[in-house]
């Protein structure tokens, strides 16, 4: 790296320290490694189960299964009537049986609330010596765990390799895995390589519903989780997965959560030899967001619905503690995402999420947002690299379809020099179905593409809508090909600004941030707006006050200055959410660039010094404009924002001082011709010439008057 671009860096990492909000943590869990790969995804097996769960109730089962096909209906009878001589009445009673690897737990039609595991921990559990978490939780050890497995689990599962446990109703309903709001989760699987999870339904729980942590192999299939504080499906430092055919939804951070996936392609390009998690045919709806990740690294996510969250999808390196950062070789194809446009922030400003759980009214449709979230996303990535999104239908979102913005190393805590701009690069964006639905309706989103403009080789499709910047790299026919890539080491200057601020959420301390639209700061309320107007305020006093006191005898001038009058305008109203994707912020920097340089070439002829700088403040905002509208310049290393910004700090203060000096004529008049026919008036204290007559009106000599 040359010392320039090291330089550069490092002024890009102090500016991102200083317009980043404080790190917090999404999910703590304790120091793990990823599994070394050698494990496989697990099939599922057919046949009589090992193990049986069943209540006593038979009047009850009766009901539960009386509408069921006769076939299945006639097999749990009879599985009911074993169960009732050798099965067990707890889910955990059938874990812990368990004695070897490859056993098969069936659990029957019923409401499992699992009521030995419930109580709160005594004795020697109840004073286990261990961190606690930013939301106040243990972070135990595996050790801890398993001698107190039901401090944070209904029921914990560790340790047993290849066990499958399914529930044999009709549906996924017909099996409840309830942990009431007591429990952290309701069910956790931490070093059971090879588990196989099958319909039924796991909810109400203060973090996780179904967690799995450390598995090098497990199936989720046809499983529902619902109503939980923080996520729905967790699976954590894991590889050889599959999530296929499961639904979740009200839940406050994320129905599925792949995080820190096994970090297998960390060395490759866009084509990889395998991904280490795939995630089809589920749904995730009616949550803060439909997928999210963490380090969501080398996950293959493909015909799946997230629709009717805040956003769709994320993936970000924006939280320390997890393995595998950067995020990095995400691959989304073939999935709906759509009309994710849910705001779920008043629940937090009214005080309903800081009830206790059981209180909030999770099953009317309540959720409580854990982090923050910019409403009406359709796929938000938030310091990733590699990722590709093909042939996605993206459509209804009133925000954007896509979201890209880097994240400095320090966020994640690293903090050498050389991995403060490493995120954000070649992420790929092609052939997606962008505001029309699968069958070719009109569903515009509000905007295509939300994009920092930092990092190198991102590229987008040609067909890409209202976006911003209005110019985006074009990705080519082939994986890898784009065309004018840019390579920047910071964003623009006014979107940090915005991320700065909303990024300033607790949904424990009830804190909305002012000034952010993602919480319902409207017009002047809006810190993009407030910025604009505030800059168009200065520049508008200090060249208005220049052009009185300066320029206002040149014509150029005059019209520059009334053409940069009519740019500041229009850069207050394109800060407006319904015209940042427009060419109207283009059109500002054009006719503000204009002015620059037309009051410039006038000043220069007095003040040279001033003019020029002014010229170049013109040229940088009509470059900056270009930049933004017609194609994005691939040769530098900053924005021009960021130049002609500190540029006209500088000239705001120079244009003072020279407005303020006294005894200089205005250009026109130091430059003025005599009119036709007039006579030069004589030199100060110089005589009348020879001959001539005195003017007009004037004594005659030797006059006492």
């Amino acid at each position: 790296m040359s010392w320039t671009r090291r330089l550069l860096v490092v002024l890009a990492a102090l500016v991102a320290a200083l317009l980043a909000a404080p790190a917090a943590q999404a999910h703590e869990e304790r120091p793990v490694t990823l599994p070394d790969g050698t494990g496989s995804v697990p099939v599922y097996r057919t046949g009589e189960p090992d193990l049986l769960v069943c209540k006593s109730d038979r009047a009850d089962f009766e009901r539960r299964v009386s509408g069921f096909p006769q076939g299945l209906r006639t097999r749990n009878l009879k599985l009911f009537d074993r169960c009732q001589k050798s099965g067990y009445r707890h889910l955990q009673q059938a874990v812990d049986a368990v004695d070897g690897p490859g056993m098969n737990i069936a659990i029957l039609p019923g409401l499992y609330e699992e009521e030995p595991s419930l109580p709160r921990p005594t004795g020697e559990c109840a004073r286990l010596k261990a961190p606690n978490s930013q939301l106040g939780y243990q972070i135990l050890s595996y050790a801890q765990q398993a001698r107190c497995p039901h401090n944070q689990n209904l029921v914990a599962i560790l340790g047993k390799k290849n066990l499958q446990i399914e529930g044999t109703g009709a549906e996924r309903t017909d099996v409840v895995v309830d942990a009431k709001y007591q429990k952290l989760n309701a069910i956790r699987a931490d070093g059971s390589d090879g588990i196989y999870f099958r319909n039924f339904t796991a909810q109400r729980t203060t973090f996780n519903s179904l967690y799995v942590l450390a598995q090098d192999g497990f199936v989720i299939d046809s499983v529902l989780t619902r109503w939980n504080d923080e996520y729905g499906f967790l699976t954590f430092a894991s590889d050889h997965g599959l999530y296929k055919n499961c639904e979740s939804y009200g839940n406050g951070d994320s129905g599925i959560y792949p995080g820190s996936a096994s970090n297998i392609n960390d060395a490759y390009g866009y084509d990889v030899p395998r991904y280490s998690i795939e995630i089809t045919g589920c749904r995730s709806h009616h949550n803060m967001v439909g997928y999210s990740g963490t380090a969501g690294d080398s996950v293959y996510v493909h015909d799946n619905e997230f629709d009717h969250n805040m956003g769709g999808a994320s993936m970000d390196s924006a939280f320390p503690g997890h393995p595998g950062l950067p995020q990095n070789h995400a691959r989304f194809e073939r999935n709906l995402i759509h009309d994710n446009n849910a705001d779920y922030y008043p629940y937090v400003a009214d005080g309903t999420c800081a009830k206790p759980p059981v209180d909030r009214g999770y099953e009317e449709g309540v959720v409580c947002p854990q982090i923050s979230m910019p409403p009406g996303s359709g796929i938000i990535t938030a310091g990733g690299n590699w990722n590709l999104y093909e042939n996605n239908w993206i459509y209804g979102q009133r925000r954007a379809a896509f979201v890209l913005t880097a994240v400095p190393a320090f966020i994640r805590g690293e903090g050498a020099l050389s991995k403060q701009a490493d995120t954000s690069h070649h992420n790929r964006y092609a052939g997606n179905h962008l505001g029309r639905d699968k069958a070719g309706n009109s569903r515009p989103n509000r905007t295509d593409v939300w994009w920092d403009g930092q990092g190198e080789g991102n590229c987008w499709q040609a067909d890409a809508g209202p976006s911003s910047p209005r110019a985006l790299p074009a990705c080519g026919s082939r994986r890898g090909a784009v065309s004018g890539s840019t390579d920047r080491l910071v964003g623009e200057p006014v979107k940090l600004a915005q991320l700065l601020v909303c990024a300033d959420y607790n949904v424990q301390a009830r804190r909305l941030p002012a000034g952010c639209d993602w919480y319902g700061a409207r017009g002047i309320e809006r810190i993009e707006v407030q910025v604009a107007l505030a800059v168009a305020v200065v520049l508008a006093l200090v060249g208005g006050v220049l052009w009185w006191r300066r320029l206002r005898g040149s014509r150029l001038a005059t019209v520059a200055t009334g053409l940069g009058v009519i740019g500041l305008g229009l850069d207050v109203a394109g800060s407006t959410t319904g015209l940042a994707a427009s060419y109207v912020p283009a059109l500002a920097l054009l006719l503000t660039g204009v002015w620059w340089t037309g009051i410039g070439l006038v000043l220069r002829r007095e003040r040279p010094w001033l003019g020029w700088t002014t010229v170049v403040l013109g040229a940088l905002t009509l470059l900056d404009a270009v930049d933004k509208a017609v194609f994005m310049i691939p040769w530098i290393p900053l924005s021009p924002a960021w130049v002609r910004g500190l540029l006209g700090v500088v000239w705001v203060v120079w244009a003072v001082i020279a407005a303020a000096r006294h005894g200089d004529r205005n250009p026109r008049e130091a430059t003025a011709a005599p009119a036709p026919g007039s006579v030069p008036a004589p030199a100060s204290g110089s005589a009348p010439a020879s001959g001539s007559a005195p003017a007009s009106g004037s004594a005659p000599e030797g006059d006492a008057s």
